[in-house]
């Protein structure tokens, strides 16, 4: 479905994208190794998608309530600064993100999938969730994706903000020769 003018308004507003990562950089599971290590599969087009918008001028920042280290390797490497892992409430290190960056909630936009995203989602100017997302996380979303979490809605949400702001020809640019 083509995103509303609300939606694209939205979309142009937004300075600091973040992330949910169980269920929106992934598929949502968690595979053990045998030193009962969780594991987790990220999907490149997302990665390249957040790099893409972070070009563009555009912050990133991940806050998730699960800890894990590899959550912390993929953020350093595609250049996510801000980071908050660990504890259901999500609200505090939003408002924390708000105060580092001197952005308001307006100029925030959130993709979450459960309902501990709630919160967030209620005050970013630009709330989105996945299809497979909870119905009440749907229900409150500016914007629903079309592709499912961990197989490409992050890069589907990165390049609507970049269409939005009037950037994805840009950044699409330097790989066409």
């Amino acid at each position: 479905m083509a995103p509303t003018e609300d939606t694209l308004q939205r979309a142009a507003r937004v300075r600091l994208m973040i992330f949910d990562v169980d269920g929106v950089l992934t598929d949502g599971s968690l595979h053990y190794g045998a030193d009962g290590e969780a594991l987790k599969t990220f999907n490149v087009h997302d990665g390249l998608g957040i790099k893409l918008l972070q070009e563009s001028g555009v912050q990133t920042a991940i806050i998730s309530a699960r800890r894990s280290a590899i959550v912390t390797r993929r953020a350093a490497d595609l250049g996510i600064a801000h980071v908050h892992q660990g504890g259901h409430d999500k609200l505090t290190p939003f408002h924390q993100l708000l105060e580092t960056t001197g952005l308001t909630a307006e100029q925030c936009g959130f993709i979450g999938d459960d309902v501990v995203d709630l919160p967030i989602l209620a005050r970013a100017g630009f709330a989105v969730s996945v299809p497979d997302g909870r119905e009440e996380v749907r229900q409150r979303a500016h914007h629903v994706t079309t592709a499912a979490g961990g197989r490409g809605a992050v890069r589907e949400v990165c390049e609507l903000l970049l269409r939005a702001q009037g950037n994805y020809a840009r950044v699409l640019a330097q790989f066409i020769v």
